[in-house]
């Protein structure tokens, strides 16, 4: 039997490599590693890359395995589910991983300028209701700007029609350079073994015979961002959390 969620709780709070600022407390507690991460925490001048809303961080854990020369964090409100993560990355003795338990509205808080080089967005919730919620929004892109490099690199990977449809808006209404674009993943040829490392969302909706989607995309610092203004068909079912509205079954 997995542990309780309180025994997860206590566990992460124990981690040295998880740091749990909720919105709760983050305005009233300065944020030590921020400006810091590669001399204080990972002690290296390796390029920094984040998994927004990592789940039980799968990408996050696994890039680290793929590239020991890149820190790699992975930020989640989720504490239980992130626990999977934490746990094997402090198993494996992994020096170039770590985690933020926090809002993702305020991710600004946590980095200096120029201190991430790439942004990861695995399978995040499309918010079909509302665009400034959306993680590839200019909402989002504006936050992304004070803390990527020059023409940092954001990575989205999802199975909502609707998020990527959106984000094809986005980058087109602001003419962002892509460098990989597919409707279709794993029937494109370009699923290497980076790409096709699988989250616990992922797999299920492969196993139910959803096409996964995939943008490489650069964000550069100048320039206003513009927020598409267009009309775009909804997904059939919940992309987050989906058993609660989805027509599919999932597995237990």
């Amino acid at each position: 039997m997995g542990k309780g969620k309180l025994q997860k709780f206590a566990d992460m709070a124990s981690y040295p490599h998880v740091f749990e600022y909720p919105y709760s407390i983050a305005d009233n507690v300065p944020f030590e590693m921020k400006g810091k991460w590669q001399k204080d925490f990972f002690k290296n001048d390796h390029p920094i890359v984040l998994e927004l809303g990592c789940g039980r961080g799968e990408y996050t854990v696994g890039l680290g395995k793929k590239f020991p020369n890149k820190n790699f964090i992975g930020i989640d409100i989720k504490g239980a589910r992130m626990w999977t993560g934490a746990t094997e990355a402090l198993k494996d003795e992994m020096n170039n991983v770590a985690f933020i338990r926090t809002n993702i509205e305020i991710i600004d808080r946590f980095f200096a300028e120029g201190e991430v080089s790439e942004i990861w967005l695995t399978f995040s919730d499309p918010q079909m209701k509302k665009a400034t919620k959306r993680l590839t929004s200019t909402y989002f892109m504006e936050r992304y700007r004070k803390f990527l490099v020059p023409d940092g690199i954001v990575h989205l990977k999802t199975d909502s029609d609707f998020l990527y449809t959106y984000t094809k808006y986005m980058i087109d209404e602001n003419k962002l350079p892509v460098e990989v674009m597919t409707e279709d993943l794993y029937h494109s040829g370009m699923a290497d073994d980076i790409l096709s490392i699988k989250t616990y969302y992922e797999q299920q909706w492969l196993d139910r015979g959803l096409n996964i989607k995939y943008i490489k995309f650069i964000l550069p610092q100048e320039g206003v961002l513009h927020e598409p203004d267009v009309e775009i068909e909804l997904d059939s079912y919940r992309s987050y959390n989906r058993s609660k509205r989805s027509g599919l079954q999932t597995s237990k």
